[in-house]
Parts: structure tokens; sequence; C-alpha cells
């Protein structure tokens, strides 16, 4: 039987700030190899045409290299279009000469993507997935096409909502680049593509806000179409295809994730973990921009966005603290990662000046990013064939949990100022953190 694994090879230089950055710490993993049947028709033919349209599954696999790269790229592009328009609202509000209600086009673009996650995800479980990732793509194109173009807030927040819901092409990606891995190589797989989608998260904003200012808002959803543009064109050029792996109708498929949920404990354990987590991470961002506004500080939404930047030294940082602890275990990996982030929150909540709030950042990024990897690999490696439900349910519970964080966090500086969503924040990760000691976890997995 042929080794699933592969040797990792060292990407080649020169193909933008993202792969330099992941460059840092990771090498390309040969994700698998071709089918026999693939291989057989395909003997003597060495085109890219022949490799790329060989099916794969989770047992024949076709190396491609430097397509986790790109995969982790085209995760970090589709992630980064929901969140343009949030810098954008003051633009847009000047633009259509209106005070209150631009905010439906945050929350249309989050509602998308919550239609997308629940009805979209799952069908990557039952159709060739090549496809599906195509489609969002083109889909996602052509909506921040419209985003550039219209002429009224309703339709503008309607659009929006399309957005969201193609946006979610990255959870597509992820369960796919599980699915192409082997189970020894999965981990660095996912350490490079979630690392693809945090940098998308945390650039995004900071790059929106920056377009905007100098050319317009409408350039910016221009911009976003012309780069998803060409992110479907190198899709197509280099994604490979996959085999189905359930028969399942759609319904079925919708109706297990409740089922999947109640009876795996990995996921239920990794979801809830995670989810904690994610509502303490958007408390902190919702609140940040307002608290370095206030007099102590009276510092712009451009500082805000120089401290997203500044997370991004936790993104390499991550995978090492992957390997060191988690060489026996993934669970301790995680364990690892969410004691960094509780540390994180007492260091923003006592030493709440400039120099605390950037160590508390790199240290939130930090783990974050280990429990996600580590918590990830271990929900696809329970996942069997059902990658893209588990992915949903995992996912979903930290969308919701988000939005959560962003309400209570309101709502806590309403009533107690920066300490009481510092202290919401930890409550949080302490939770995350007793749950992580008491919830039972599985040698096996």
């Amino acid at each position: 039987m042929h080794s699933r694994g592969g040797a990792l090879r060292r990407p080649s230089n020169g193909r933008g700030p993202l792969v330099m950055m992941m460059n840092l710490t990771f090498r390309i993993p040969r994700i698998g190899r071709r089918s026999r049947a693939a291989s057989a028709t395909c003997r003597g033919d060495q085109s890219s045409q022949c490799e790329r349209d060989s099916p794969i599954s989770t047992h024949s696999q076709t190396p491609q290299r430097g397509l986790v790269f790109l995969m982790a790229m085209a995760t970090g592009l589709a992630v980064a279009s929901q969140y343009y328009n949030q810098p954008l609202l003051g633009l847009i509000a000047r633009d259509f000469d209106v005070d209150v209600g631009v905010s439906l086009v945050a929350t249309a673009t989050q509602i998308g993507y919550a239609i997308g996650l629940i009805l979209l995800v799952p069908l990557g479980d039952r159709l060739d997935r090549r496809w599906l990732i195509l489609l969002q793509s083109i889909g996602l194109t052509l909506a921040m096409m419209a985003m550039a173009i219209t002429q009224s807030l309703i339709s503008l927040a309607l659009v929006s909502i399309t957005v969201g819901v193609f946006a979610t092409m990255a959870q597509q990606i992820i369960p796919f680049a599980a699915e192409l891995a082997s189970p020894s190589s999965r981990e660095r797989v996912l350490s490079i593509i979630t690392s693809g989608l945090l940098v998308g998260v945390l650039l995004s904003r900071t790059i929106s806000g920056v377009v905007g200012e100098s050319f317009g808002w409408r350039a910016m959803f221009m911009l976003g179409a012309i780069m998803a543009a060409g992110m479907t064109v190198v899709l197509a050029a280099r994604l490979p295809s996959s085999v189905p792996e359930t028969q399942e109708s759609y319904g079925q498929l919708l109706l297990s994730l409740s089922h999947s949920f109640r009876t795996s404990p990995a996921l239920r354990r990794a979801t809830i973990i995670q989810s904690l987590l994610f509502l303490g991470f958007s408390a902190f961002w919702t609140i940040l921009a307002l608290f370095l506004q206030t007099p102590r500080f009276q510092l712009g939404a451009s500082v805000a966005g120089a401290y997203g930047i500044l997370a991004l030294v936790g993104v390499p940082l991550a995978p090492y603290g992957i390997r060191i602890f988690g060489r026996h275990h993934l669970g301790n990996a995680v364990r690892v990662g969410v004691l960094l982030i509780t540390a994180s929150f007492f260091v923003m909540a006592f030493v709440a000046n400039l120099a605390g709030l950037a160590v508390g950042v790199v240290l939130m990024i930090t783990g974050l990013q280990i429990a996600l990897i580590a918590n990830q690999t271990l929900v696809f490696n329970a996942a069997g064939s059902a990658r893209g439900r588990f992915n949903t349910v995992f996912m979903a519970g930290q969308f919701t949990l988000g939005a959560v964080g962003s309400a209570a966090a309101s709502w806590a500086w309403s009533v107690g100022g920066w300490s009481a969503v510092m202290a919401l924040a930890a409550i949080c990760a302490v939770m995350a953190l007793i749950y992580q000691w008491i919830a039972p976890i599985d040698r096996r997995d």
C-alpha cells in the first residue's frame, strides 16, 4: 500500500507577503498521491490538465507543489471580503446621506455568512468540492462588483447578504485541505490554511480603511472584485477534483448537523472551547477602537488597525507551540493555547497602556491560533467522511458566540468600561480552560 503522507518540500520564494510570512515556519507537505486509476490514465502525461482533473479522495490523492499555499491565500481573501465594509461605514453613510441604518450593511454580511455556513458548506460532503469552490468564487466576484456600483443603501445591504454567502468558500477550502492531507501531515496543512484565514481577518480592515480613505469606498469593493476574479482563475487552474464522500440527500446532510454535535465528543469539545475563546476575541476587537479614542489615549481608528498588523506576529509563532506542546497529543496544545489567551486578557486588564495592549494582542493571537489549529485537526481526525458537516458545526459555534461577544462587549463597555470588557473576555477564557480539563479526551483522536 502506498504511503499517504509525503516528503515536505520547501516553497519557492517570491510569492507575496502571505507566503513569505508562512515560510518562516512551514514547509509545503506533499499532500497525497494520485489514485491508481488516475495514474494509469495519466501515465506518461505530465500536463497540468491531467494532474488537475484526476479525482482525489482520502484514499487517492494528488501531490500539488504550492497547492497548500494557494489554498491558504484563497481562504484569506475569501474571509477578508466579509470585513471590507466595516471600516467603510462612515464613508458609505456620508455618500448616501444617512445617519442611521448604515450598520445594516455589516449586519447583512454576517447574516449571509451564517446562511452560507449552514446551507452551502455541508454540500462539500455530497458534491465535488472543486466545483463548489469555483462557483462560490465566481459568485463572490460578481457580488463585490455589485457592491461597487449599487446606488442605494437598501440594495447595498441586500447585496451584502450575497457577499457573506459566497465568502463561506473559505469553509469549503479548509475541509478540502484536510481531505487532501494524510493524517500525519494534516496538522501542518491546517496550520498553513488557518494562518491564511487569520491573516485575512486581521489585515482586511486595515487595507479597507486605507483604500477607502484614499480612493473612496467603491474602489475597495472593485479591488475586492478584481482580487476575487484573479483568485478564481488560479484556483480553476490548480485545484484538483474530489470524489464525494457520501450519497446522503441534502435534507439528510442538514439534519445530521445536530446529530454530529450530539454524538461526537471530539467535535463537541472542540466547538465549545474554541467558541468561548472566540467570544473573548470578538469582544476585544469590538471595543479596542473605542478604548483608544478615550481621553486617556485620544488615538484614532488607524492605531487600532496598527494593532491588527502587530497581531500578525502571533501567526508564525503558533506552529512552534503546536510542535512543542502537541508532540504527544494535540489536547496539550489546546490547553497551552487557552492558557495564553487567558493570560492575555489579564495582561490587558491590569496593564491597560499601549505596551500592555501590544503584549496582550500577541499573546491572544498566538494562543488563539494554537488552539484553532489543534482543535480543527482533532475535529477532522474524528469527522471521517463528514468533514464539511463537522466544519459547519465547528465554525457555526464560533460565529454564534462571536456575535454574542460583540453584543456583550458593547453592554460591558457601557456599564464598566475597559475593565468590564476584559473581565467578560477573561471569564470566557477561564470557562474554556475549565471545560478543557473536565471534558473527556479520547487519546486516539
